[in-house]
């Protein structure tokens, strides 16, 4: 089969490699897309944080079940899936509580096991969601997994309906912050210094946009009557948290899902005495956050505007991941075909005749 080896930094190959067998516990999937994210380019392009080269890229992938191994039951030849990619073991501590997450000996697919961007893939059926009652086409079904990183941030903000909520930073993953945020009822408003991501954020459902750097965070909510119980910074950068802290009013709650670099300095005495509420969020917890995550994809009836355009495995490094490192992205979510030999439009929506021919070819 045709998959993309990650073998070094800034060294990744679309090569001829063995189809895996599913063990017990596992099913083998035929990848119908696989989305490409920062994590992915920062591993190709910048060094190894979570990969183990020589490795398979890819974690947020959707496809169809084409075989399964020992011990399996639930899930046949032929059943549409999304995959949570992250593996963990069940019984650790956090993993008995919950926080699968958070797992002590957790494993990416994708990073630390092979990864979706090939023609198939094996995961455990832990982290495969059968999505057949949903019809979505597997496109749509490709957002899946970053959608349930922002259901999950979301869902640890605390954030409800009738509150108040700033999301600084519309990339892919604030995007859907924004979308995940406005769907608890919750009013939004959305700072970026891109027009047209801010313009995709209202369509998702965010109430109010800002234009980053336009004018004080603090001064703009008051103008316009919001009073924020939640902020997510989710751009990474320095200014971002500033004006967040700067706007932030005694008892608020600021997730910071963007990774900061180097070493912010925190004013811990202030967050004291003013209450703060810091809530850190990772990855996702895949039996409360995958479904939430498809429901929502389910409730949109097209998601062309954050994933247009669906490229094939050997567009990878040049059309996904090298506009990620540089910026220069056309649109918020890459989707990878492994199957397609040209760049196509995304189909998005119920699943069509056509695209379910293809998956069982």
């Amino acid at each position: 089969m045709r998959a993309a080896v990650l073998h070094d930094v800034g060294d990744l190959r679309v090569e001829e490699v063995p189809r895996p067998t599913p063990s017990t516990g596992e099913v083998l999937i035929r990848v119908g897309v696989c989305g490409v994210c920062g994590s992915d380019a920062t591993e190709f392009g910048r060094g190894r944080v979570l990969a183990r080269p020589p490795v398979i890229l890819g974690h947020e992938f959707s496809g169809t079940v084409e075989e399964v191994g020992p011990g399996v039951s639930g899930l046949t030849p032929g059943t549409p899936v999304v995959c949570g990619a992250g593996v963990s073991c069940g019984t650790c501590r956090p993993c008995r509580t919950g926080r699968t997450n958070l797992c002590r000996s957790y494993l990416t697919l994708g990073f630390g096991l092979d990864g979706g961007l090939a023609e198939f893939v094996v995961a455990p059926t832990s982290v495969v969601f059968d999505v057949g009652s949903t019809a979505l086409s597997a496109d749509t079904l490709g957002l899946a997994q970053p959608m349930a990183i922002a259901v999950h941030a979301v869902r640890r903000s605390g954030l409800r309906a009738g509150q108040d909520a700033v999301v600084v930073g519309i990339g892919g993953i604030g995007a859907f912050i924004a979308h995940a945020a406005a769907a608890t009822g919750a009013r939004v408003l959305v700072v970026d210094t891109t027009p047209a991501r801010l313009e995709l954020a209202l369509a998702l459902g965010a109430a109010e946009a800002m234009v980053a750097g336009s004018a004080r965070l603090a001064d703009v909510l008051a103008e316009r009557g919001f009073d924020p119980e939640v902020f997510f910074e989710v751009s990474g950068s320095a200014t971002g948290l500033a004006s967040i802290l700067d706007a932030a009013t005694p008892g608020s709650t600021i997730v910071p899902v963007g990774i900061q670099r180097g070493e912010p300095a925190l004013p811990l005495g202030s967050w004291t005495l003013r209450e703060y509420t810091i809530v850190g969020t990772v990855a996702h917890v895949y039996g409360t956050d995958i479904p939430e995550a498809v429901r929502l994809l389910a409730a949109r009836e097209d998601w062309s505007d954050v994933a247009a355009t669906v490229l094939p495995l050997d567009d990878l490094v040049d059309g996904a991941l090298r506009p990620l490192l540089e910026g220069g992205r056309t649109q918020i979510k890459t989707l990878i075909d492994p199957w397609s030999s040209v760049r196509r439009p995304a189909e998005h929506g119920p699943a069509t005749d056509a695209a379910a021919r293809s998956a069982m070819d």
